[in-house]
C-alpha cells in the first residue's frame, strides 16, 4: 500500500505573523515573557510602595477622556509603551485596598502566594470545566471543597464547587433548593402551578443577591420575604418560624431560608443554630451565607461565632474577602452532593455521560460556569505557604481592631454608632447638635463624598431605619487606631463645615 504524501509548507510566515506570534506564550517566547511580567510587577510594587493614601479622588468625567482618546486599533507595538499608557488610565488613580485608611467595602489586602498563584494560573490558563483541560487543577480544587466542608462540619456527602463570587454562589444554593422544592413535581403542569407559591425567608439585613437570585430563578416578584431582625441586626428566628406558619396556612411553599454569617453593614451573624433546627422541624432547606464571615472558619478564637453553619444544606464562602485573596475566590458548599445533580449536563463534546461512569470527574458536571479559571490556585498556595492559623490570626486583627473602632466612635460626642458588629464594621453618623440636627442626613453625604474626593480616605455610606449612616469596613490588618481615629476627624471636619454653611443659610432665610 503507498502512502500518500502531501507537500510541506516551507514558506516563512509574513513579518507581520511572525511578531503577533511573539506575543504568544510558547517555548520561544519565555524571555520576553520573563521581561514583560516582571516589568509590570515591578511597576505595581512601586506603586504600592510609595502611595499615600487610598485613591486620588478623580472624577469619571475626568477620567473618562484619557480613556476614550485611546485608539484601539492602533497599537504602540512594545508592553513597556502600553504600560506607560496604562500608568495615566489606570494605575495611578487606582483604589489602593491595601492602604490603611481604606475603610469601605469588603475588599481586602491580598496575600503575596496567592499573587504568585493568579501568575502562574493565568499563564498556565487551565480550564476548570473538564479533566482533559485541568488535569491536577481538578483535583486541587476538589481537595480545597473537602478541606473548606471538613473546616465547616458539613459531614462525610458533602461537595461544592468555586464560582465567581458570593452572589453565583448564593444564586446556585437557591437553585438546587427550588429544584429541591420541586423534586416531587414531575408534571411540568404541577411544576409551573408550584412556582408562584414558592417563598425565601431571609433577613432584612441580608444580601441583596437573594432578590436578585429570586428573580432570575423565575420565582414570583413577592417571593422573597424580608423578616425583622432583633437589636444586634441578626434575623429574629421567631419571625422566621411564624413565617413558615403563616406561608403555610396560605397555601404557599416555604422552599428556602436564607441565614447570614456577616451581614454586609452589621458583620451580624444569624443565630444559626436556632434556624437549622426550625429548618430541620419544617423539612425546610436552610442556605447560609457565610461570604463575609467565612474567615471564622480558621479563626483561632471564634470559630465559636459559626456554631450551627454545620447543619446548613448550603453555605457560601467568600475566600476574597476574609481569607485575603483576590477577586474571584469563592465557593458554594452542600451537605449532599446529589442535590448538585440539579446543574448537570451532559454534552457529547465535553462531559459525556458515559465520563461519570469511568469516573472521570468533570467540575462542569456541578457548576453554572462552563469555562472556568482556576482560583482555587491561590487559596492552595496561601494554605501551603502561610497556613489557616496565620490567615485565622489576620482575621482576629481586624475584628479586634473594628472592636477598638467602635469603641472610638461610641465615647467620641460627634457621632452616633449603632450596634456593635461580630466582625469588622462599624456603623456610625456624625450627629450634629441643636438647629443643625435635621441636616445630619445631608452632612454626611457630604462628608463621604468630600473624604472621597480628597483621596485620604475611603469609606461606606448606607441607611439604617430610613437615616443616611456611614459606616466603616476593617479588613487591613495595617489599619490602626490612629488611622480610625484621623479619619473621624477628617469627617467631622466636612460634615460640620457643611452644617454651619447650611444652617447659616436657613437662618439667614428666615430672618428674612
Amino acid at each position: 500500500m503507498t502512502v500518500p504524501t502531501y507537500p510541506v509548507e516551507t514558506t516563512t510566515p509574513p513579518p507581520a505573523s511572525t511578531a503577533a506570534r511573539a506575543q504568544l506564550l510558547h517555548g520561544g517566547s519565555v524571555e520576553q515573557y520573563r521581561r514583560t511580567i516582571a516589568d509590570g510587577v515591578d511597576r505595581v510594587a512601586r506603586r504600592v510602595a510609595t502611595v499615600d493614601r487610598p485613591g486620588t479622588g478623580i472624577t469619571p468625567a475626568e477620567l473618562a477622556p484619557l480613556v476614550d482618546r485611546v485608539d484601539l486599533d492602533r497599537p504602540l507595538g512594545d508592553a513597556g509603551a502600553a504600560l506607560d499608557e496604562l500608568e495615566n488610565v489606570y494605575l495611578r488613580d487606582a483604589v489602593w485596598f491595601h492602604h490603611p485608611r481604606y475603610l469601605a467595602h469588603l475588599n481586602c489586602p491580598v496575600a503575596i502566594p496567592a499573587l504568585l498563584g493568579e501568575a502562574v494560573l493565568t499563564a498556565v490558563n487551565s480550564s476548570l470545566d473538564t479533566w482533559d483541560q485541568s488535569a491536577g487543577a481538578t483535583l486541587i480544587e476538589r481537595r480545597l471543597i473537602d478541606w473548606t466542608a471538613e473546616r465547616i462540619g458539613l459531614g462525610p456527602h458533602a461537595d461544592g464547587i468555586f464560582t465567581s463570587g458570593g452572589s453565583q454562589s448564593n444564586l446556585q444554593a437557591l437553585l438546587l433548593a427550588r429544584e429541591e422544592a420541586c423534586a416531587a413535581a414531575i408534571d411540568p403542569a404541577a411544576r409551573a402551578e408550584l412556582l408562584p407559591r414558592l417563598r425565601v425567608i431571609t433577613s432584612a439585613a441580608g444580601h441583596f443577591s437573594v432578590q436578585k437570585s429570586a428573580k432570575l430563578l423565575g420565582l414570583a416578584p413577592d417571593a422573597v420575604i424580608a423578616v425583622a431582625t432583633d437589636t444586634r441586626r441578626r434575623i429574629s428566628a421567631a419571625a422566621v418560624r411564624e413565617e413558615i406558619v403563616r406561608c403555610r396556612a396560605a397555601g404557599l411553599v416555604v422552599m428556602a431560608v436564607v441565614g447570614t454569617a456577616g451581614t454586609t453593614d452589621f458583620g451580624s451573624i444569624d443565630p444559626l443554630t436556632e434556624l437549622a433546627g426550625i429548618c430541620a422541624a419544617a423539612g425546610v432547606w436552610l442556605h447560609v451565607d457565610a461570604a463575609y464571615g467565612c474567615g471564622l472558619l480558621v479563626s483561632p478564637t471564634r470559630r465559636h461565632l459559626l456554631d450551627g453553619i454545620e447543619r446548613a444544606d448550603s453555605v457560601t464562602v467568600d475566600f476574597h474577602k476574609s481569607f485575603f485573596q483576590p477577586v474571584s475566590s469563592s465557593a458554594l458548599l452542600v451537605r449532599d452532593r446529589r442535590t448538585l445533580r440539579h446543574v448537570t449536563y451532559h454534552a457529547d463534546y465535553l462531559n459525556p455521560a458515559r465520563m461519570v461512569e469511568q469516573r472521570i470527574p468533570n467540575q462542569v458536571d456541578k457548576s453554572l460556569q462552563t469555562t472556568r479559571r482556576f482560583d482555587a490556585l491561590k487559596l492552595w498556595l496561601t494554605l501551603r505557604v502561610m497556613g489557616p492559623d496565620a490567615l485565622g490570626g489576620l482575621f482576629d486583627e481586624v475584628v479586634d481592631r473594628a472592636a477598638d473602632a467602635w469603641q472610638l466612635v461610641s465615647e467620641d460626642p460627634r457621632f452616633e454608632v449603632v450596634t456593635r458588629s461580630e466582625l469588622s464594621t462599624v456603623v456610625f453618623r456624625y450627629l450634629p447638635t441643636g438647629p443643625g440636627r435635621e441636616l445630619a442626613d445631608a452632612a454626611n453625604l457630604h462628608a463621604r463624598e468630600a473624604l472621597a474626593a480628597s483621596g485620604l480616605a475611603v469609606v461606606a455610606g448606607t441607611r439604617v431605619d430610613g437615616r443616611h449612616f456611614l459606616k466603616l469596613t476593617l479588613l487591613n490588618p495595617e489599619t490602626t487606631v490612629d488611622d480610625v481615629g484621623y479619619v473621624l476627624d477628617l469627617i467631622a471636619t466636612h460634615a460640620g463645615q457643611y452644617v454651619h454653611d447650611h444652617a447659616a443659610v436657613d437662618l439667614t432665610c428666615h430672618v428674612g
